[in-house]
């Protein structure tokens, strides 16, 4: 039995690959331990999975000269020292690491101690964490074909067991009747993610008339942060999240959405055609999260800025009459996909494991 220490967390995005992982390591019979911080996410998803989660203090990057810029060094080097008693003490084989906060020191204090480690970046665009990790093994998978990162192999995003197992077709009925709609009429989904997207919310609410004229149903997750009122009409149904994204995706078949990796990842496993709509804050990772599958022909992208109401009629209410153009999409966005994320990374870990971890020759 091998003993891991998977690192990594602060946002759903690092967590969830996380603990895709964990559990396909433990149904192949190793044992799991995480290190994360008290902050993030991982505090409260870790344990309700039923793994035990190691804690190390959160040690954000400074960017700007001042008294945390200070503090960093020595700050970066208690929470490495901390993080190679954890190692050490817990006798850990191997060690993976998904990103964030906790991603750093892990991979320091296991290059310290001479354990392999493996890497996995969800987004297009690596985090600083993964970029520097990157430089010190040989077992780095992501998600993305062109994401710029040394050694890298795709593996794609490991995905939730109940998305990953998800056959859409059989059971689009019966969750469109679980969701309250009409179990013969095509639902398109919206979706801005837990918080939502105002552009996204105003379009969709916006068009909510139309899309139901032209038959269709729609399931719009307006997220907590929601300004729109609900149209209130037969067919439309307006909730600030589901927690059955399962039976949300089963029963839609098309998608307007936000690029997380994620959404992105699920989505094309799925076969799900999306009309993508990048969060246009940050460093932009989220237009090229999207552009493999946009390049395949499984979704369209659009600019938020300009994803007006109007904008949502010319490109989505087309769509929506034109069914053969739908089934292509979603054919592209099948082909783009990858389901067994979690097993594909699980393999690349074993092989940086029985490999020592080491960096390729000549890299």
């Amino acid at each position: 039995m091998t003993r891991w220490l998977l690192a990594g967390g602060g946002t759903a995005g690092h967590v969830n690959p996380l603990l895709a992982v964990a559990d396909r390591l433990v149904v192949e019979g190793d044992e799991v331990l995480v290190l994360g911080t008290e902050e993030g996410l991982e505090s409260r998803l870790v344990p309700e999975r039923g793994y035990e989660l190691l804690v190390i203090p959160r040690v954000p990057f400074p960017r700007r000269p001042n008294g945390a810029a200070l503090r960093f060094p020595r700050a970066v080097l208690g929470s490495i020292a901390l993080t190679g008693r954890y190692l050490a003490e817990r006798g850990i084989d191997g060690v993976i690491g998904f990103g964030g906060y906790a991603a750093a020191p892990a991979y320091l204090a296991a290059r310290r101690l001479g354990l392999p480690f493996a890497i996995h970046e969800q987004n297009a665009k690596p985090g600083m964490a993964n970029r520097l990790g990157a430089r010190m093994t040989g077992a780095v998978g992501v998600t993305f074909p062109d994401t710029p990162l040394p050694h890298a192999t795709r593996v794609g995003m490991p995905l939730r067991r109940e998305i990953a197992d998800l056959d859409r077709a059989p059971l689009q009925a019966e969750a469109r009747r679980f969701l309250g709609f009409d179990p013969d009429r095509p639902v398109l989904l919206v979706t801005g993610g837990s918080l939502g997207a105002r552009r996204l919310n105003r379009a969709a609410a916006g068009n909510a008339a139309a899309v139901t004229a032209a038959g269709w149903q729609v399931l719009h997750l307006a997220g907590g942060r929601n300004e729109e009122q609900d149209p209130g009409l037969a067919g439309y149904r307006m909730l600030e999240y589901c927690d059955r994204m399962d039976l949300a995706l089963a029963a839609a078949e098309l998608a307007v959405s936000r690029a997380g990796a994620s959404t992105v990842s699920e989505l094309s496993a799925l076969g799900l055609p999306a009309v993508y709509v990048p969060y246009a804050v940050g460093n932009g990772e989220q237009r090229f999260n999207a552009a493999g599958v946009v390049a395949a022909g499984g979704a369209l992208l659009e600019e938020d800025a300009a994803f007006t109401p109007e904008r949502f009629a010319a490109v989505v209410l087309p769509l929506l009459a034109d069914r053969a153009r739908l089934a292509a999409m979603a054919a592209a966005a099948t082909g783009d996909g990858v389901r067994d994320g979690a097993e594909r990374m699980t393999r690349l870990a074993r092989a940086g494991l029985a490999g020592g971890g080491r960096v390729p020759s000549g890299a």
